[in-house]
């Protein structure tokens, strides 16, 4: 039966609210369409116009800027790889210490937790990614700065520092900010990100799959293990991508602590500078040429770098999903 037949065996009354609703459902398709199409005029809109005020100092440097030391703003000479290095390495830093304790707070949240705790202790998780970047900016620069240079860097430099192979990474003044610094006060920022996703995630895993398990005589660990990581996988990396992002993009807390050095060391105990600091730093001051350029290619730096950890996030799932699918 054709739409035509269908709408001869309509009443009136019928037919218009058909016609209503078929102008309704068009309405709404293009609408979203609209808002999707935004999103990706909006990006492709910040990649050109970071490749056209980048692409002064991309002509003059070429591809060597991303792998040249130099920032020299006197004689015109620029190189981002300080800014870039400082950007990877307190982001790694800030993930390899906040992922496992966001995951243990998770498992704590879900599986172990009294219940008349887990509400107080939720919200205090929640709290702490409300709190301003430029707050723990200054609790890292006036409160935390002094102690990790008074008791922890000692200790660092004691036992790590002894390490064959692992001193040259913990050697030099005992200033307080620096590398690791700044790493350290990432991780207390991204912590509550990651946190809260994988204990919402963690949340929706059907309790009839983890009864089952304990049935079964498993352990807490290996429910976890077992069911709650399998089955929430894709929420659990889309949480360290969030958290991940922050680090890589995180301006004023950075700035604070990390130095501002523009100088390249083995040493985390050393200052160093990031991408997003340096643009805080001498934006506001760059005249037009080649330094207000070489600021949009760190810029654009930044962008690629996102891009391709967000790249390989989604390679890893899909490798993951083909495993398990050919296991299943």
């Amino acid at each position: 039966m054709d739409t035509s037949q269908l709408s001869d065996m309509l009443t009136p009354q019928a037919e218009r609210i058909l016609k209503r609703q078929r102008i309704q459902d068009f309405i709404f398709h293009k609408s979203t369409l609209f808002f999707a199409m935004t999103v990706l005029f909006a990006l492709i809109s910040i990649i050109i116009s970071l490749i056209i005020s980048a692409w002064p100092a991309l002509r003059e440097f070429g591809l060597g800027f991303f792998f040249t030391i130099e920032w020299d703003i006197i004689n015109g000479q620029f190189g981002g790889l300080i800014a870039i290095f400082g950007t990877v390495v307190t982001a790694l830093i800030a993930l390899l210490i906040a992922f496992p304790l966001s995951f243990g707070i998770a498992v704590f949240l879900t599986e172990t937790c009294p219940a008349q705790l887990r509400r107080p202790l939720g919200t205090a998780v929640e709290l702490l990614a409300a709190v301003p970047s430029i707050i723990y900016g200054m609790f890292g620069l006036f409160i935390f700065a002094p102690l990790f240079a008074e008791y922890v860097q000692p200790g660092l430099a004691n036992t790590l520092g002894q390490v064959p192979g692992l001193s040259y990474l913990f050697t030099g003044a005992f200033n307080g900010i620096g590398i690791l610094c700044a790493g350290l006060i990432l991780a207390m920022m991204i912590l509550p990100f990651i946190a809260s996703v994988m204990r919402d995630v963690f949340e929706i895993v059907p309790p009839i799959l983890k009864e089952s398990a304990y049935g079964m005589g498993c352990t807490t660990w290996e429910v976890v293990n077992k069911i709650v990581l399998p089955y929430t996988k894709t929420g659990v990396i889309g949480g360290v991508m969030l958290g991940l992002g922050r680090a890589l993009g995180e301006t004023m807390a950075v700035t604070f602590v990390i130095g501002n050095a523009h100088k390249l060391s083995a040493s985390l105990f050393a200052p160093g500078n990031s991408i997003a600091s340096t643009l805080a730093n001498e934006f506001g001051e760059a005249e037009p040429g080649l330094h207000y350029s070489s600021l949009f290619a760190l810029g654009l730096a930044l962008f690629l770098i996102t891009f391709v950890v967000l790249a390989l996030a989604k390679i890893m799932l899909a490798r993951m999903e083909a495993g398990q699918g050919k296991k299943t």
